[in-house]
């Protein structure tokens, strides 16, 4: 059977995982564009604080989530070596490293914000985004935590209740800021306040109803733990940590490079910061679906190596990014045509609308590098090869893209469109780096 065929083959399967997995991480996204859009009508003040308060917590935040990347490695490669009883001790101990990381973000925030004039903002963003952080940073422990189970049922093909779970917070999300933000059904009226309650209690229901299926459902009986207080979590917490402290770093040299250059558009102006929001987070969404993508690759490779067939990995890797790389490009294509079109949904202000449109140009750019470094990085997490991944990135967005931002836009002069010049650069450097790495472990063994 030649590779193409195998990888069609594999394709239908990784599909079949990454569906439920990307729409979840989508509606993740529309709780964050629905606090976009509906703070946006309130005025750019909030928007512009809306998107500091958001860049200040992307970087605790996605470290977390690294940090708990070990936890579908971990349940994926003992479901495909046959041993799903080990599962329980992987929930177990990754509920723990996701309440005390939950808890120590929080409270980093609350120590943080008499810092938050030394990151450059104009001060009427510092002043209204205090309480809004606030609320997000706690809003924090019970996303960490909803990531345990999460991870668990779709490393254990049990992907679809989970989805569904994170929809309706969406749902909730959507409903709450209706009523807090504008002051509906009696409630007073909290701008940008209200979306920060509402995205707290929105993850808090999130997360009960997460570990409730979980532990209620049939089907997961054998992954539950035998005693959840019991002592000995040395042996578990320590692989997950292997895996998760680079995966982390990896992420959070990608994530604190692009907050870093939110950060430099306030530096330019408000307007600035406010068309990149818009275009941010337009960009974040389309991301959510390589990266559903990029965790149904590595369970899949964690499957593969649980069950010692290593020669399905090439196949699956090599389907996913031909996947990735289709799906980025019709992206691309919209970014391009229809972008003054998508601004305007945000926000009316043509000055704003017209900038948000030219960073969208920008990101239909870095869209195909953008899905093919985020796939290739879930294969290598699924051989559990964390450590290279973490030098690649480091390299990436803090020696190339960085600087390249900061001299387009302060050096030459390319203002707002200079910093986005910066992410296109990296991100092209992490793609061809973790390509090469990729094709090394496949040429070298992946067991």
């Amino acid at each position: 059977m030649s590779l193409l065929t195998q990888s069609l083959a594999e394709n239908r399967r990784t599909l079949a995982l990454a569906a439920p997995i990307a729409a979840g991480h989508v509606s993740q996204m529309l709780m964050g564009l629905a606090d976009t859009v509906m703070v946006g009508s309130v005025g750019v003040v909030p928007l512009a604080a809306c998107a500091f308060a958001n860049t200040v917590l992307m970087i605790p935040f996605i470290f977390g989530f690294g940090l708990l990347a070990g936890v579908s490695v971990r349940a994926s490669h003992a479901f495909g070596a046959g041993r799903p009883q080990n599962c329980g001790e992987v929930l177990r101990a990754g509920t723990v490293l996701a309440l005390v990381i939950g808890t120590a973000v929080a409270l980093g925030v609350h120590a943080g914000i008499p810092l938050l004039p030394w990151l450059g903002q104009p001060p009427e963003v510092n002043a209204a985004c205090v309480n809004y952080l606030l609320l997000c940073g706690w809003s924090v422990v019970p996303v960490y935590l909803t990531t345990v189970p999460k991870s668990l049922a779709e490393a254990l093909a049990r992907p679809w209740v989970p989805f569904w779970l994170m929809i309706g917070g969406v749902l909730i999300n959507v409903l709450l800021n209706w009523v807090l933000i504008y002051g509906n059904l009696g409630a007073p009226r909290m701008g940008l306040d209200g979306a920060g309650l509402a995205t707290l209690l929105a993850r808090v229901v999130t997360m009960i109803l997460m570990f409730a299926y979980v532990l209620l459902a049939p089907g997961l009986r054998i992954s539950r733990p035998a005693q959840w207080l019991a002592g000995g979590m040395g042996p578990e917490m320590r692989p997950l940590l292997a895996i998760g402290l680079p995966a982390g770093a990896m992420q959070l040299s990608e994530i604190s490079g692009f907050a870093f250059g939110s950060l430099m558009m306030g530096w330019l102006s408000i307007n600035a910061m406010a068309a990149h929001q818009i275009a941010i987070t337009c960009a974040a969404t389309t991301f959510m679906l390589p990266l559903g993508l990029s965790q149904a690759v590595s369970v899949r490779v964690g499957h593969a190596r649980g069950a010692g067939e290593a020669d399905r990995c090439k196949a699956v890797i090599f389907g996913a990014l031909g996947l990735a790389v289709a799906i980025m490009a019709g992206f691309a294509v919209m970014f391009l045509t229809a972008g003054k079109l998508i601004a305007g949904w945000f926000v009316a202000a043509p000055a704003i609308v017209m900038l948000a449109t030219q960073l969208m140009r920008m990101a239909a750019f870095f869209q195909i590098f953008d899905g093919i470094q985020i796939v290739c990085s879930g294969a290598l997490r699924g051989f559990a090869d964390a450590r290279m991944p973490m030098i690649i990135g480091v390299l990436a967005y803090w020696v190339v893209a960085l600087p390249v931002s900061y001299v387009g836009a302060f050096r030459l002069g390319f203002g707002a469109e200079g910093i986005w010049f910066g992410f296109v650069m990296g991100l092209a450097v992490a793609a061809g780096a973790l390509f090469i790495r990729v094709l090394l472990r496949l040429k070298h063994g992946v067991i």
